[in-house]
């Protein structure tokens, strides 16, 4: 049964100066509003208990474009003005419902310059794309097309920071769910191998940030004997963040060709309950587990799951998958990280990953097939709840942002 979805298709584009130079300009009005209003919201909030409602924000921002200081607001298009506001209406709401850490200030350097324009904000024509206060279509480079039919309903523009524009359109599209299979793989993460399927398959780690190291380190070299501020060491950044770039690009690309073959040939797939805001707090491993990008692999795999009618289980992070027997269900006190092969009491020789992928696997079938508890395991010291706890899956119908 087909479903219709929200979806983002990604582009890049080549502006004229002119427009290059109104994009900017834009950018610039939009981290302006955004601080602006976030710094009266926090001055009620802080100083009266008072909180601001986004029609009370857009009605200053009305105000502000009065003023000789912010007439310049009116050069710019007033949607991605009005979208700014609602991000922070948005990002505010999150933060009462305790959902998120309280908002904060944009900055011109580490922020992501965009801009968000509703459909009254750009004119879509014979496949063209023309934003307000422009004169010209964007020259879009259009690497695939757009579902037929159907047409953009918001278009975010932004640059990043190697100088690449791109523009994100939101579409309607129906997504068709593959056809069923009785397959079903359980997911190991590691670092030498990226992960390590319940088949015995392992898929090898590009290490694409290792590969690159030493042109980055060379890039970060010659970036650091530039002046600050001068041409030519924004010429140096400018290098470094191509570098960086590249390494993002090819990773994403592995990344979605894996999470796309694990959805397609498996009706089931059972992955564990990472925390890597933790992980990454281990030093000598942060750089490698970064490199890894296990949550943006999990991401993916959430979002493709339900759009082509897969299932997704993620077990507890607490679940002993590498120090537990599969043969005969016998939990090993110790498991160093450096025994990649263990033999247990029973008699069984393991590789430590394969198991942790089968024991994965089994965890996970039983979670979607009678719930927890079906084999219990020892309870979690820091959770007091059983180790083989299922985690909801945020089945979100729709795309990760960009």
């Amino acid at each position: 049964m087909t479903q219709q979805v929200k979806r983002a298709f990604k582009y890049r584009f080549n502006p004229t100066d002119e427009q290059a130079a109104q994009l900017s300009r834009t950018f610039g009005c939009v981290r302006l509003v955004y601080n602006k209003a976030l710094e009266e919201r926090t001055a009620a909030w802080y100083g009266e208990q008072r909180r601001i409602s986004y029609v009370q924000s857009s009605a200053a921002l009305t105000q502000w474009k009065k003023t000789e200081e912010l007439a310049f607001l009116t050069q710019v298009s007033s949607v991605p003005l009005q979208q700014a506001l609602r991000h922070l209406h948005t990002a505010f709401g999150n933060f009462f419902a305790k959902r998120a850490r309280y908002p904060r200030f944009k900055s011109r350097k580490k922020s992501r310059a965009s801009a968000e324009y509703t459909r009254s904000g750009f004119t879509w024509r014979a496949g063209r794309l023309t934003l307000a206060k422009m004169a010209e279509p964007l020259d879009i480079s259009w690497s695939r097309p757009l579902p037929q039919g159907t047409e953009p309903t918001t278009a975010t523009v932004s640059r990043d920071a190697a100088g690449r524009w791109f523009v994100s359109l939101l579409c309607e599209d129906t997504v068709t769910p593959a056809a069923p299979t009785a397959n079903a793989v359980g997911l190991d993460a590691g670092i030498t191998c990226l992960v390590t399927l319940s088949t015995g398959e392992k898929i090898t780690n590009p290490k694409h940030e290792r590969r690159d190291r030493a042109r980055l380190a060379r890039a970060q070299r010659e970036l650091s004997r530039k002046t600050k501020g001068s041409a030519n060491g924004e010429k140096a950044r400018r290098k470094v963040a191509r570098v960086h770039a590249r390494i993002a690009d090819r990773r994403r690309d592995f990344l979605h060709k894996l999470s796309t073959r694990l959805v397609r040939e498996n009706q089931t797939v059972v992955i564990e309950d990472l925390t890597v805001r933790t992980m990454v707090k281990n030093h000598t491993l942060a750089r490698a587990i970064s490199d890894a990008s296990w949550r943006e692999l999990r991401m993916m795999l959430e979002y493709k799951c339900a759009w082509y009618g897969r299932e997704l289980v993620v077990i507890d992070r607490w679940f002993p998958s590498s120090k537990l027997c599969g043969t005969c269900g016998t939990v090993t006190a110790k498991m160093p990280l450096n025994v990649r092969a263990w033999r247990c009491d029973c008699g069984a020789v393991h590789d430590r990953d394969v198991n942790a992928a089968r024991n994965i696997l089994a965890a996970g079938l039983a979670v979607s097939a009678c719930g927890d508890g079906v084999r219990p395991q020892r309870e979690s010291s820091r959770t007091g709840q059983s180790s083989m706890k299922q985690e909801p899956s945020p089945a979100r119908v729709g795309i990760p942002r960009h």
